[in-house]
């Protein structure tokens, strides 16, 4: 037998997807048939097969994403497959239309091989203006999104690497200001050294972070450990302080905890941190750290769950990320891109600041614009804008 749903309005809202495809255009009569297919269409297409780049003007191509996944890593289910991850997939679409009124379209692959999703998204990329990879595997993830920006002149976005690190280092920026310190001044500890804990130490360590060290399950990665290839990297670039051990060990004086696994901190280690400290439990659905017990200790506490203050929500980042690249025509997203998206996430409350207001609710209708703006005025700045 198989799952019985029952009566659940999760379910109900489920049904039949979240997605539909419509027409922007009236199909009333002859004409319009004629103007929108046969023989109307074979002009656009001539002009297209002279000029490709005249597909961004009269095709959707140019705003429209593939949010592709294999199903690996998805939420905090883990490796559930590429049907399971559909629903995910959806809604990561849904929500690039509603935020930032950018077209997505998900793709679920069936195969969990990296040359064979390099491949595959590769060969479908004609269709889009940029690739969305979601819920794939670290260490997998790094090879797949590297290869795909070296194969593709549309912009890749890992955003459980990126989106996060953007969310993440804006809400530093807030949560230092609120505390009277700068970020060269705090000392971080990040817990996880997967896809998110590698792309936001890598974003925090570009915007000036005075010292960060990763932790894994095994405690603090440094070169003394023998490691697989991307933490080795890691080790190079982090740990000023020459820190080894346990991550309880680590966060005794440390200015930020930075939470991006699942594995639980208890409430001594909390305390042993600095004055004023900043706690980013974001393990979802279950923080590393309660937000009721970080409180007792903690100046700035955030999470990635929708019932608590400062939730460090993606949605924030990637729609406006998208948007800002299409506006610029972009070719890529580098780095400037995201640091200068970050910068504008945090200027969104940069007048409302406070313990509980460190970052803007995905529903304040200034964030995909102001992200957009930024990030599509240093695409501009980075040489990789058409327009």
């Amino acid at each position: 037998m198989g799952f019985e749903a029952g009566s659940s309005r999760v379910f109900q809202i489920h049904e039949r997807g979240k997605l539909e495809v419509r027409s922007t255009l009236p199909l009333t009569d002859r004409e319009s048939l004629s103007l929108a297919y046969t023989p109307g269409v074979a002009e656009v297409c001539t002009a297209i097969a002279e000029d490709e780049d005249l597909a961004r003007t009269y095709t959707w191509r140019s705003r429209l994403v593939a949010v592709v996944s294999d199903g690996t890593a998805v939420l905090g289910l883990g490796d559930i497959g590429p049907a399971a991850a559909l629903p995910v997939m959806e809604g990561k679409a849904a929500l690039f239309r509603e935020f930032a009124g950018v077209n997505a379209v998900p793709i679920v692959l069936s195969t969990t091989d990296p040359d064979e999703i390099v491949e595959t998204v590769v060969r479908i990329a004609p269709s889009f203006g940029g690739i969305n990879l979601e819920d794939i595997s670290a260490p997998r993830c790094f090879e797949i999104e590297a290869r795909l920006r070296e194969r593709l002149s549309i912009p890749v976005f890992h955003d459980d690497q990126h989106g996060t690190a953007i969310v993440v280092l804006a809400a530093l920026r807030n949560a230092a200001e609120i505390t009277d310190r700068t970020l060269a001044d705090l000392r971080v500890v990040v817990s996880g050294a997967g896809a998110a804990g590698v792309a936001c130490t890598d974003i925090l360590l570009a915007a000036g972070i005075g010292d960060i060290a990763v932790a894994d399950s095994k405690g603090i990665v440094h070169p003394g450990r023998d490691l697989p290839e991307h933490k080795a990297r890691l080790a190079e670039r982090t740990n000023r302080s020459g820190l080894t051990g346990s991550i309880e060990q680590a966060l005794e004086g440390a200015d930020v905890f930075l939470g991006l696994s699942a594995g639980a901190v208890d409430e001594p280690v909390i305390a042993s941190m600095a004055p004023k400290s900043i706690v980013f439990a974001l393990a979802n659905p279950d923080p590393e750290v309660e937000p009721e017990i970080a409180h007792r200790h903690a100046a700035v506490v955030a999470t990635g769950r929708s019932d608590h203050p400062n939730q460090i929500n993606n949605v924030l980042a990637f729609p406006g990320v998208f948007a800002g690249a299409f506006d610029a025509g972009a070719r890529a997203i580098t780095e400037g891109m995201k640091l200068a998206a970050a910068d504008a996430l945090a200027g969104v409350v940069a007048d409302t600041l406070a313990v509980d207001h460190i970052v803007p609710t995905p529903f304040d209708p200034r964030v995909a614009p102001a992200v957009s703006a930024a990030v599509a005025a240093r695409a501009v700045h980075d040489g990789v804008a058409r327009t």
